[in-house]
């Protein structure tokens, strides 16, 4: 999204949470093949932050992806105020971060998980084992864009992204 977002995007910065997810399995993979070089920026907790910010002004990327974590919707503000103040396109993991002045979320939709965890507490109460319940994935994801923040970055949304948005925020 991110280089669909920025045509020209050949360098971004990726923060991702130690201990919540794979990002350094999948992302460098995936970036070589949309030509784009990462900058894997670890958090282990909030003392992490001000060393992570100072990094990626450093570097000067083109753009920012955060995965989704605790710590990314605890510390909210402090990312959302680092990516307009260094007018840097950011996708976020998490959706509830758009309205406050994210630019975009893409992420599971919670409240199927929700549903899927209510399925998942019936079947228990009704007798099953929840070890032999199955692993889920979420199967749907959001897409949601705050086409203020947007034009405050200076950026026009391309009509792909804003046919695939979920929620357009004003």
């Amino acid at each position: 999204m991110l280089k669909e977002l920025i045509p020209g995007l050949s360098d971004a910065a990726v923060l991702y949470f130690v201990g919540e997810d794979n990002a350094t399995d999948f992302v460098p993979p995936l970036a070589r093949s949309l030509k784009i070089r990462v900058s894997l920026v670890p958090l282990s907790g909030p003392e992490d932050l001000k060393g992570a910010f100072a990094r990626i002004d450093r570097e000067r990327p083109q753009g920012l992806i955060l995965f989704p974590s605790g710590l990314l919707y605890a510390h909210r503000r402090e990312f959302i105020e680092f990516a307009a103040k260094n007018r840097l396109p950011a996708v976020y993991g998490l959706r509830e971060l758009v309205p406050e002045g994210a630019l975009m979320s893409l992420g599971p939709d919670l409240s199927d998980i929700a549903a899927r965890g209510a399925v998942y507490v019936d079947k228990i109460l009704k007798g099953a084992k929840p070890a032999d319940l199955p692993v889920e994935q979420p199967t749907k994801f959001e897409l949601v864009i705050n086409l203020k923040t947007a034009k405050t970055l200076g950026l026009t949304i391309p009509q792909s992204l804003l046919q695939r948005a979920d929620q357009l925020i004003d």
